[in-house]
């Protein structure tokens, strides 16, 4: 098992640092471990592994919502954004940087997915806070860290899938992750603001006085937001009023994003053509990293990694806290090489007979396991968040993985207070079941 281990981070240094895209190095090491390691048939299996991965009904929203930050990119609904929140956030310590979390926790209840949220934000996001001054370190590491809010936010892909294979309630999952991912959007917040204390050039010099806005600015900024609040409130709406699933809810964003994109005069032929191109781009980039990740996910799944780590862990008899903290780094590790999807489906038929005789509560683990996979979104080399950011701003991984390593301590402290204080989870679906 060693050397299988060895022979998969060699292959992966040796692809990364050759320049091969990130996609094709996952897929690429995962066939070369299956072709020295197992004697099966590897081009059926790949064929038929690449049709099942990149058609199957989980992705559906994601290329809905790539198409919906396409539009909105192109029409002047983030300068209306910043325009609205700007009498807002000019009362919080780092001003319009808020923006990036307050934009990806709406943007989390619409998409329920950690990629879609960060595209979405980060295209409306980076450009402008760049324009404005903003510091680039902290707008890209707050996007990275509130975009993984996609899934713990409901409706979560993530949490759909736990709660299958585990056989556990998606309903008290969904309602046991509200709490928590407000917290955790506060605390990316609470962070920002220490940011813009200790080091105040990281908001320009314009914007660092403190002014409350007069009440006419405040009824032109609720103007300026009607936009977005009609967007949130036609997926929101559609999903919670039980007219259309969060796939078919993606879809009414597109419409609502058209209306908007109409109404602002942006509906142009050259506009829709610049949106079809931007969008398959992103969507080619994106699955071609998901079906990277599925196919090396796949094959450390046939050799056995993931599970001789997790009996490993099994067969040390720690306490029920130790345990916590030993799978927090075991999640991050894996997170290292693996997609939070491939993650969930290899190591839970293991883990959760754990995790249960330890006495610790599914939702509440449905709960702990969704923010250890959201570390795995920014974690290198396979940080999905981070492959994203990239994509958008071209910047080295290594850049966008140093900065976003402050909101990563931030997500690591959470869940290690979540583990200690579990009713912060459970309070409310107790409280609603009951």
């Amino acid at each position: 098992m060693l050397i299988v281990v060895l022979t998969l981070f060699a292959l992966l240094f040796v692809f990364l640092v050759g320049g091969l895209w990130i996609g094709w190095t996952l897929a690429v090491t995962g066939s070369v471990l299956l072709a020295i390691f197992r004697d099966i048939p590897l081009d059926k299996l790949l064929a038929q592994y690449t049709w099942n991965i990149l058609t199957t009904q989980e992705l559906l929203a994601l290329p809905l919502f790539i198409v919906m930050g396409e539009i909105l990119f192109r029409t002047r609904l983030s300068q209306l954004l910043f325009d609205g929140l700007r009498p807002w956030a000019a009362l919080l310590p780092g001003r319009l940087l808020h923006v990036n979390v307050v934009g990806c926790s709406m943007f989390a209840a619409i998409s329920g997915s950690s990629a879609a949220t960060t595209q979405v934000v980060g295209r409306i996001s980076l450009n402008e806070l760049g324009k404005r001054g903003y510091s680039r370190n902290v707008a890209i590491g707050s996007l990275a860290g509130a975009g993984t809010l996609g899934f713990l936010i409901p409706p979560s892909n993530i949490m759909i899938i736990y709660g299958v294979l585990g056989d556990v309630s998606i309903a008290k999952l969904f309602t046991a992750g509200f709490i928590p991912g407000v917290l955790l959007a506060l605390s990316f917040m609470a962070l920002i603001m220490i940011h813009a204390t200790l080091r105040p050039e990281i908001v320009p010099e314009g914007e660092r006085r403190t002014r409350i806005a007069s009440a006419a600015e405040f009824r032109q900024s609720l103007r300026d937001l009607g936009p977005v609040v009609f967007l949130i409130l036609c997926v929101l709406g559609s999903i919670y009023g039980g007219i259309a699933t969060p796939s078919e809810a993606a879809s009414v964003g597109v419409a609502g994003a058209l209306l908007v994109a109409w109404q602002q005069g942006e509906l142009s032929r050259a506009a829709l053509r610049a949106v079809a191109i931007g969008s398959v781009q992103t969507c080619a980039m994106i699955a071609l990293i998901v079906l990277g990740a599925s196919i090396l996910g796949s094959a450390t799944a046939f050799l056995g990694i993931p599970a001789a780590v997790a009996e490993f862990v099994r067969g040390l008899g720690l306490s029920p806290i130790m345990l916590i903290v030993v799978l927090i780094v075991f999640y991050l590790i894996l997170g290292c090489f693996l997609d939070g999807f491939s993650m969930i489906v290899m190591t839970l038929p293991i883990v959760m007979p754990i995790v249960k005789a330890a006495g610790f509560d599914p939702i509440w683990f449905g709960i702990f396991l969704v923010l250890v996979v959201e570390m795995a979104q920014i974690t290198p080399p396979v940080g999905f968040n981070l492959f994203v950011i990239q994509g958008l701003t071209e910047d080295g991984l290594g850049y966008i993985a140093r900065v976003t390593l402050p909101y990563l301590c931030v997500m690591i402290a959470f869940t290690l207070l979540i583990a200690i204080f579990p009713d912060i989870a459970l309070w409310l679906p107790r409280v609603t079941s009951g």
